[in-house]
């Protein structure tokens, strides 16, 4: 499948893959909104064997298939997880 990829102008690290024959036009309004205007950021032939950063392309093939698109969303930063903190007498 021929996919555009688009990043968010909004939120770092946000990417929306998208069919190239459907470009925009699936993907809700509600969600163009939080996402900003898209930004075209490559065009790629995606097949269950091409390798992506951060996403399994079989997933992202049928996101795009079932719903119209993938929504990538920013990585969870390692420094901002809470730390918990358990009390002494709680510890075995």
């Amino acid at each position: 499948m021929n996919v555009i990829i688009y990043r968010s102008k909004v939120v770092n690290d946000m990417y929306l893959f998208v069919a190239e024959a459907d470009e925009l036009a699936r993907v809700p309004n509600d969600l163009l909104r939080r996402f900003g205007r898209p930004v075209e950021s490559m065009r790629i032939e995606l097949t269950a064997a091409r390798k992506l950063a951060r996403a399994e392309p079989a997933r992202v093939l049928a996101s795009i298939d079932e719903s119209g698109f993938y929504l990538q969303m920013p990585p969870q930063p390692v420094g901002d997880v809470p730390k918990i903190t358990i009390p002494d007498t709680l510890n075995g």
